[in-house]
């Protein structure tokens, strides 16, 4: 039994409201649009999680909110609100489902990105990590909790642009 990541970081955000508490802001339109053309592409890949790790934040909920994915077991997590890699991989390792997805912020997500794989995937865009892109890695592990850095290989790697534009 081979673990598949789904990996996105959450949709464009609006920064209309300076007052606005950062875990509260909401996405913008555009970042709607790229969440449903990115729930439409797991879908059409049926890569569809069995369950979601997401952060607390608003603007990850409403990612996972216009994604449109079959219902799956969701935890809500405020420890991956602008989480590091060791903690986002501490969150990982507690999953159960087959195919787990994360929706998390950078800069800890690209960083948990390049950690994971075993070779990055030749992408112009990996490093960088922009909103709603989204990673899909195989581990060879069959238990969460013995997955480790740099054992994942990249399936597939997509950014919002290449389906919008």
């Amino acid at each position: 039994m081979t673990l598949r990541l789904i990996l996105m970081r959450h949709a464009k955000s609006a920064w209309d409201d300076p007052l606005m508490e950062d875990h509260d802001r909401v996405l913008n339109a555009r970042g709607q649009r790229s969440a449903q053309a990115m729930g439409d592409w797991l879908r059409d890949k049926d890569c569809l999680p069995g369950q979601v790790l997401c952060s607390s934040a608003t603007r990850t909920r409403e990612t996972l909110d216009q994604l449109k994915l079959p219902e799956a077991e969701t935890d809500y997590l405020r420890r991956l609100y602008l989480a590091g890699s060791d903690v986002m991989m501490e969150v990982l390792q507690s999953a159960e489902a087959q195919t787990v997805l994360m929706l998390g912020h950078n800069p800890g997500i690209a960083e948990f990105a390049a950690r994971l794989l075993a070779h990055a995937p030749d992408h112009p865009q990996f490093r960088r990590y922009p909103t709603c892109a989204t990673l899909v890695a195989d581990f060879p592990q069959n238990d969460w909790g013995a997955v480790r850095f740099h054992t994942a290989h990249p399936v597939d790697f997509i950014v919002p642009r290449e389906l919008t534009d």
